[in-house]
């Protein structure tokens, strides 16, 4: 290889780098400025110094009860959340090498789902079992839908038909719930389903902080093998990678926090369907878009809550725009794959 062939080589590996550094930069500020203001508005528009007095620990009448314990649980619901289902869906598609191989088509969030409504319209159980019952079945459905789709090798195709088939089972599951719960508890198992931060506590996130911090660094540590499983499963065992094990910690790691998100927040509708490749498109080749694609889904949860909160006269949950922004995006997506044939 000659010099001149090197030095191409590495202004290209420079200027991705710089392109990766600068779109994390940019996502980071974004972010911060939209958790800003999530403290800042609200019924009532609170001066920042104000605000940051009350962060501080400093009473101040009316303002340290509202952002204390309404607007930053609020927002470190959304920060968590978001981070959780954009980083869990981005391992998904990338892992899985399908932009349809996220949790909300292939069944893991209507498995928390119908926990977690079989939990409050049956068992008329707290919200911290109803957290615990939403966690151990977006594991259990995840369990079901790998042995399933396992047969005599590991089939990509096979893993997201077998999902598609268990979350039409879930969601018939849900709806005649539904119908035969009790009238009083229906509002509230609605209210989760649609996806919403509205009545965080700040008592029910450290499980949330806790799975985004141990998950994540899991993820980025074996997120190198990506891009070689995107290669296929053959070459990526010729290459020394395990495939099932690296596999295996990836998806254990990405459902363990979206069903935490889940249980906390509900499941937010296509946040981590989006995060993923509008991170890829930001990002470009070269750099893992794990971490990217974890700030696009905080900015995603943040600003369609404040959207839903303050655009309409009426206020609707964050899953409520979030499914208006990702709907369109996925009959795109299978118009595309339907011309190309990957349908």
């Amino acid at each position: 290889m000659t010099n001149t062939a090197i030095a191409f080589i590495m202004a290209g590996r420079r200027q991705r780098r710089r392109r990766f550094v600068f779109v994390t930069t940019l996502l980071v500020i974004l972010a911060c400025l939209l958790c800003c203001a999530m403290l800042l508005l609200g019924s009532t528009l609170y001066p920042l110094q104000d605000v940051i007095l009350a962060l501080t620990g400093e009473k101040i009448k009316g303002v340290s009860f509202a952002v204390n314990s309404i607007r930053l649980p609020r927002m470190l619901a959304g920060l968590f959340a978001g981070f959780a289902f954009g980083v869990g869906g981005a391992t998904f598609q990338t892992m899985l090498r399908n932009p349809l191989a996220n949790p909300n088509v292939i069944g893991i969030t209507a498995g928390s789902s119908a926990a977690a409504v079989f939990c409050i319209l049956i068992l008329q159980s707290s919200d911290a079992m109803v957290s615990i019952a939403s966690v151990i079945g977006g594991l259990l459905i995840v369990i079901l839908i790998y042995v399933f789709s396992r047969g005599r090798s590991f089939s990509i195709g096979r893993l997201i038909l077998v999902g598609i088939g268990i979350q039409a089972m879930l969601n018939a599951f849900i709806s005649y719930l539904l119908l035969i719960g009790g009238q009083q508890d229906i509002p509230a198992a609605l209210r989760w389903l649609a996806g919403s931060l509205n009545g965080s506590r700040m008592h029910e996130l450290p499980p949330l902080m806790i799975a985004v911090l141990v998950g994540t660094p899991v993820i980025i540590l074996l997120s190198r093998h990506l891009s070689i499983l995107e290669l296929g499963e053959q070459t990526a065992a010729s290459l020394g990678v395990q495939t099932d094990k690296t596999r295996i910690a990836m998806i254990l790691s990405s459902v363990c926090m979206i069903a935490v998100a889940t249980a906390i927040t509900g499941p937010i509708a296509f946040v981590a369907f989006l995060s993923g490749p509008i991170a890829k498109r930001l990002v470009g080749a070269g750099f893992s878009s794990v971490v990217p694609a974890g700030l696009v889904g905080v900015n995603l949860v943040l600003a369609a809550d404040l959207i839903g909160q303050f655009a309409f006269e009426v206020r609707f949950p964050v899953g409520v725009i979030t499914g208006i922004l990702g709907a369109p995006y996925l009959i795109y997506l299978l118009i595309r794959m339907n011309r190309k044939g990957d349908l």
